[in-house]
């Protein structure tokens, strides 16, 4: 399998579309430095495959990476059929599954401006175990 990262994303604020970044910085229990979604919680980082952005393209939505509020856009990876528990490493940090999926309680901004939302659906959550840097083309390595 030859999986990448093709997009880092973060935002001030959550519910809304993440702005791709240059690099990245992943801090241990905590998630992305400077991104709203960073915290304790065990939804620390969101990513989402770029393959799923692409359906929602195909049926006619002007989406891009980062605006289903994804931090880390993937490409080669199958997310929904990770396990939970199932380490990867990024770059040089390593992050475990903690949730796929979410369930959306209303529709936030980004299903307003995509009109439909595949986070929920093919999304998948990971708390950091070892920080370090991530970027654009960065490989992703299965541990277990």
């Amino acid at each position: 399998m030859n999986a990448k990262v093709v997009a880092v994303c973060i935002s001030a604020n959550k519910g809304e579309r993440k702005t791709p970044v240059a690099e990245v910085f992943l801090k241990q229990q905590y998630g992305i430095e400077g991104d709203a979604h960073a915290g304790s919680c065990h939804r620390q980082v969101s990513l989402l495959a770029s393959e799923s952005i692409a359906k929602m393209k195909a049926l006619g939505l002007d989406v891009d990476c980062g605006d289903f509020a994804e931090n880390i856009t993937t490409s080669g990876i199958d997310l929904p059929s990770l396990s939970i528990g199932c380490l990867m490493r990024i770059s040089e940090t390593t992050v475990e599954v903690t949730q796929i999926g979410k369930e959306c309680h209303n529709r936030c901004s980004i299903y307003y401006h995509a009109g439909d939302c595949v986070m929920p659906k093919e999304g998948i959550f990971v708390k950091v175990l070892a920080g370090g840097r991530i970027a654009l083309g960065d490989e992703i390595c299965f541990l277990s």
